[in-house]
């Protein structure tokens, strides 16, 4: 598993290697690529832009699936940032103008690239107009520079939110890119945090398929692989880990049906194991263009089926 944290001199690129007890007596070892210049790329485009706006929900006139009691949760409607979990893990809040405090709501978790704030997260990934519209409570977390246990707190600030704003525990959805995206890929992998997500859509994630050989499937569950064509720092990764996903969720490797935005999903998958392959042609640095697929991916998987 490749983690890409931030550090060094501009244009720098160091390797180093770090042996990591992942699950039980299994020992990995993570090598760290560091690149200042790369992440100065990731960002430098998104620092100064405006922030997404937050939109308002059309809410369901038929009853909610599941509720919060009035006056339970305390969060605001809107803006909040500067949130920070009982680790100690910063993040950023975002919801529809219009939100309900008793009516439980799927949660989009997303973790930033190595060296971005939540706050460049959003202005990169662009997601929080178009989630916001769609329901979701969307927090971006900041980086932490990643290892396993690192991962496990990154885990649960879905919790934290939970504990302040009305969130179905049930539809907590991840992404994130790069470092954010090797996150996400994790934590539906390792033991202590494999029942967070309902699902997961990892971008330009630092996994190998021999890397996730080392773990043992989980329960079948939506993923949607993204990853760039021309991503020369993990070339050609995504390929091999959404083919590891398909056949964790029983889907058919050799039978594939082209979708929307360039992808691919795999058929004759369980149920609740849609599994989609999506890559494009930008680089290691650039953002796929397919917030609206991924929306739709999490809402309403089975349509990848």
């Amino acid at each position: 598993m490749e983690l890409l944290e931030a550090g060094g001199r501009e244009g720098s690129l160091r390797t180093h290697r770090f042996d990591l007890t992942a699950v039980g007596n299994v020992t990995f070892s993570i090598q760290v690529f560091v690149s200042f210049s790369l992440l100065l790329n990731l960002s430098a485009c998104t620092e100064n832009a405006a922030p997404p706006q937050i939109e308002p929900y059309v809410y369901s006139s038929a009853p909610a699936a599941a509720r919060c009691e009035a006056g339970t949760r305390i969060g605001q409607a809107g803006v909040s940032d500067g949130e920070a979990s009982a680790e100690g893990l910063r993040y950023h809040v975002r919801t529809p103008t219009n939100y309900d405090a008793t009516i439980a709501h799927p949660l989009l978790m997303v973790y930033a690239a190595a060296g971005q704030s939540g706050l460049v997260s959003e202005r990169m990934t662009g997601l929080t107009s178009m989630a916001t519209a769609s329901g979701f409570v969307i927090v971006y977390a900041d980086h932490r520079p990643l290892g396993i246990p690192a991962i496990e707190q990154l885990g649960t600030i879905s919790g934290s939110v939970a504990k302040k704003w009305c969130i179905d525990e049930k539809r907590v959805f991840v992404t994130g890119h790069s470092d954010g995206g090797t996150a996400s890929l994790a934590l539906a992998v390792l033991d202590k945090t494999k029942k967070v997500p309902a699902a997961i859509a990892p971008s330009a994630a630092g996994w190998t398929g021999k890397d996730l050989e080392a773990y043992q499937c989980p329960a079948p569950i939506p993923v949607m692989v993204m990853h760039g064509a021309n991503d020369s720092l993990f070339p050609g990764w995504g390929a091999q880990t959404s083919a590891w996903w398909a056949a964790c969720n029983g889907c058919d490797v050799a039978k594939t049906r082209k979708m929307e935005g360039g992808c691919v999903a795999y058929q004759g998958c369980r149920s609740g194991g849609a599994t989609l392959y999506c890559e494009g042609a930008g680089s290691h640095r650039d953002w796929p263009d397919l917030n609206r697929v991924m929306i739709e991916f999490f809402a309403h998987p089975e349509k990848f089926l």
